[in-house]
């Protein structure tokens, strides 16, 4: 197994060495900060699996030393835990609030240090795990996050509802009550203008969610969503979503890297949707349904490619056609195969 860093920031030299010899004793590689300048520095270019930080020191204090390093990409989801000699409430309470993850009062025992070091590695090392895309996957992240204490009130029963193929699940302009996410089925989200034409913005399969964009920013959807053919969706309701994205730094990180697909996914067309030719983006949506069912065999309405490429029906059709004129792909019964993935995905702008 491969040692873990920890970073220990203390301006006391006595008790810098006194820690990095128990660590040290006990298989961790230690780096040093003699104050929390210092120490800022070695975080940003060492990326410790966990920090050891004083409270007070000269230059910058400890509560300095956690609000800049969690404000870093880079640093934020490290775990932080301070040593201080104060056991007010105050500072604690101080503490926690900018996200420390733990205390270790001086003077402290060796095997009280260990235990909080191990604790917190153990659970950071848990949820920086993957977790697999799928209702179980979601349930085994939830069951990892109600194990944080600020986490245990998490609800133990996720509402999952069935939806028929066209039904709405939520509507531009309504309030966010849920973060949702696909169990089964395929769920379009979309655009409508002020006259009545439909846009598909994106289209979420099994292991996606939606809705979270608009949680986050506490605002109104600022697109609709249906489902494209019988689907199944769990609910997470607003406030579970708020405490997991907002209790603790680990849970925060992990969710973000499990967004982080859709949100870069939506990015990315909005781009094509932009600045691509209409041929090149029907040669691109159908690129996309095709790696997002994991098949060669797209079923999907003409309407619902043309409101996926930004486009008329008729526009669509044609584009199609000459596709498979030119043996890129076929159709029959109205379902396209793709026979030259490679031409369609070198298809000019």
């Amino acid at each position: 197994m491969d040692s873990k860093t920890i970073l220990v920031i203390e301006d006391n030299e006595e008790v810098r060495e006194n820690l990095e010899e128990i660590l040290e004793l006990y298989g961790y590689t230690v780096v040093l900060a003699e104050d929390g300048k210092v120490g800022v520095e070695k975080a940003i270019e060492h990326q410790p699996d966990l920090i050891l930080c004083d409270v007070m020191m000269p230059r910058l204090d400890g509560f300095g030393v956690l609000n800049i390093l969690t404000k870093k990409p880079e640093t934020a989801s490290i775990p932080f835990i301070f040593l201080t000699a104060k056991a007010e409430k105050a500072d604690f309470r101080r503490g926690m609030n900018l996200g420390a993850d733990d205390y270790v009062t001086k003077p402290f025992y060796k095997d009280e240090l260990l235990s909080v070091v191990e604790t917190r590695l153990d659970k950071s090392n848990r949820l920086k795990k993957q977790f697999d895309q799928t209702e179980q996957g979601l349930s085994a992240f939830i069951n990892e996050a109600r194990g944080y204490q600020e986490l245990q009130k998490l609800s133990q029963e996720r509402k999952t509802k069935s939806f028929k193929k066209r039904e709405l699940i939520f509507e531009e302009g309504e309030y966010p009550r849920y973060l949702y996410f696909v169990n089964k089925g395929k769920i379009k989200a979309f655009k409508t203008n002020e006259n009545g034409k439909e846009y598909i913005v994106s289209v979420h399969n099994e292991g996606d969610f939606l809705g979270y964009v608009d949680l986050i920013k506490d605002d109104k959807y600022s697109e609709s969503a249906a489902a494209l053919e019988e689907s199944e969706l769990s609910l997470i309701p607003k406030e579970d979503f708020n405490k997991l994205l907002t209790a603790n730094r680990d849970v925060t990180s992990q969710l973000i890297k499990m967004l982080a697909n859709n949100i870069s996914e939506k990015e990315e067309q909005l781009l094509h949707l932009a600045y691509h030719s209409v041929r090149k983006r029907v040669a691109d949506a159908v690129i996309y349904l095709s790696d997002k069912e994991d098949t060669d065999e797209i079923n999907i309405l003409r309407d619902d490619l043309a409101r996926i490429v930004g486009t008329a029906k008729e526009s669509v059709i044609r584009m199609l056609t000459e596709f498979k004129n030119d043996g890129y792909i076929d159709i029959i019964d109205g379902t396209i195969t793709i026979r030259d993935r490679q031409k369609l995905e070198d298809m000019p702008g």
